[in-house]
């Protein structure tokens, strides 16, 4: 069985999601007047990686965990919706490229998942129309039918999409050789490593110069 892996982030969604949660929180009619204190913790571990204090996956974790942190009490059902409004227009904006891959692969029987840290409620909102077979992301934690603020979050990029792909495939025949995964970014390459067709996405500069070392596709 071939499959193909999908990142989210400037791969299938264009932008870098984060920013999005930031102006969405801001400018909500419920939830603004959080933002403020929401920005000010997020300062402090935002210039320690800026100052090469704090390494950057620690830092994009502790970022998700301070967003989530705002909506210490909520409801499970409020949090996801809040998620689910959020990511309605998402949708229209993807990369027509990546979503022409991504329909092709599932017309040609391929196995597709699609692995990100972006918090899973938004990702499976916004590719609900799309029948991939395995959606991974960063699961908010919940207790008592509440979001548990004191549960770190398991925040799913480097080396742990990776684990999540094993896990999502384990005792699965895969042909890795003819099996295809796309990312826009360094922090990916440890998943574009397994398959025998690794694309980059509009790659940054790092995954760029690997691509082009390794004359891997490139899409634009």
């Amino acid at each position: 069985m071939r499959v193909a892996i999908f990142d989210f982030d400037g791969t299938l969604y264009p932008q870098e999601t984060f920013t999005l949660m930031m102006n969405y929180l801001k400018k909500h009619p419920v939830h603004s007047s959080k933002y403020q204190s929401f920005y000010r913790a997020l300062m402090k571990p935002y210039l320690a990686y800026k100052m090469k204090m704090y390494p950057e996956n620690k830092m994009k974790a502790k970022s998700m965990q301070l967003y989530l942190n705002v909506f210490k009490g909520m409801h499970q059902r409020e949090i996801e919706q809040y998620f689910e409004d959020m990511s309605q227009g998402m949708r229209n904006d993807l990369n027509s490229k990546v979503v022409d891959r991504l329909e092709k692969h599932l017309i040609e029987g391929d196995h597709v998942l699609l692995v990100s840290g972006a918090f899973s409620p938004m990702l499976n909102e916004v590719t609900r129309d799309f029948a991939i077979h395995e959606v991974i992301g960063t699961e908010i934690p919940i207790r008592n039918g509440k979001i548990d603020t004191n549960t770190e979050i398991y925040h799913i990029q480097g080396e742990r999409k990776n684990e999540m792909i094993e896990k999502a495939l384990q005792g699965l025949d895969i042909d890795w050789e003819n099996s295809s995964a796309y990312g826009d970014s360094i922090s990916d390459i440890t998943v574009l490593e397994l398959v025998g067709n690794p694309v980059a996405v509009r790659p940054e500069s790092r995954l760029k110069a690997v691509a082009e070392e390794r004359k891997w596709e490139i899409i634009w």
